[in-house]
């Protein structure tokens, strides 16, 4: 049986075996990492064992293997997605203490959106994201917001693949997709109403860093219903504000991020102030 991996470098394998795992698919036995990786089992018991040796895999029990806690200390170094995560926690909790359901934090990361933060209740809609799990960007209001704002040969190599349609609802060419990215840079947000699923509504605006650039995807998903979205927009838009101050902040750069880069209003700068005041109350 021919191997898709053969003539691909030793990293380009070691990768393979780390991909093989997912949030659905924590463990693993060494049969099930050598189909994943389309490895023969004993390039595959190689490479693991070598994995194990550096911290990068963990044995665990029957004969199974875990991604190795050595992996988080180099995520921990970075200051990409963790550092975002960590500013940008309290003000998800303080959406989610006004939305309940679900407020996800979302960054791109090729033609998918990685989520990296999520919070939710035990009654919530139906929703289709895990932490560290992804979704094409294409299908959620986070990917759609986040492509928005990306470099154009990201957007062509999107419209350029082939598009998965979870529902009827879902965009699934670049005829339909330029345009609704064309209106959310003006509108500054996404609804996308049975996109994943026709029981979930998903609410998503952008998160700028320093110096302007959208970096991440502050969103909600909500039942899909005729509940009005302006109020959530209006709150997922004073949470970013926060965020993208924040992490101004954090940069060590001075100044807060200048409204007007930002569509804000007056009345939206108050709300800004209200949650942050509500932030600064729950943590004392």
């Amino acid at each position: 049986m021919a191997h898709r991996s053969e003539g691909k470098s030793a990293l380009a394998r070691q990768l393979a075996v780390l991909d093989a795992f997912d949030p659905l698919h924590p463990f693993l036995t060494l049969s099930e990492i050598a189909r994943a990786a389309d490895l023969p089992v004993s390039t595959a018991h190689r490479i693991v064992n070598e994995l194990v040796r550096e911290g990068l895999l963990e044995r665990h029990l029957e004969r199974s293997y875990r991604l190795g806690v050595r992996l988080w200390e180099y995520a921990a170094r970075t200051p990409g997605a963790v550092g975002l995560r960590e500013v940008a926690r309290v003000w998800c909790e303080a959406v989610h203490r006004r939305v309940g359901q679900h407020t996800q934090l979302g960054i791109l990361q090729g033609s998918d959106v990685l989520y990296i933060d999520r919070l939710s209740n035990p009654d919530a809609v139906i929703n289709g994201t895990l932490v560290g799990g992804r979704l094409p960007a294409h299908a959620s209001a986070s990917g759609l917001v986040l492509l928005a704002h990306a470099e154009p040969h990201v957007v062509d190599a999107v419209c350029a693949a082939p598009m998965r349609r979870f529902t009827s609802l879902t965009i699934s060419s670049a005829a339909a997709l330029r345009p609704v990215l064309e209106r959310i840079r003006g509108d500054g947000f996404m609804v996308t109403d049975g996109h994943i699923h026709l029981e979930a509504r998903s609410i998503a605006v952008p998160v700028r860093g320093p110096g302007g650039r959208v970096i991440a995807a502050i969103a909600v998903v909500v039942p899909n219903d005729d509940a009005p979205v302006r109020p959530v927009i209006d709150l997922l838009t004073a949470a970013a504000v926060g965020i993208s101050r924040d992490l101004v902040r954090a940069s060590g750069e001075y100044g807060d991020v200048a409204p007007e880069t930002l569509g804000l209003s007056k009345r939206s700068l108050e709300f800004v102030a209200e949650l942050d005041a509500e932030r600064r109350h729950a943590a004392a």
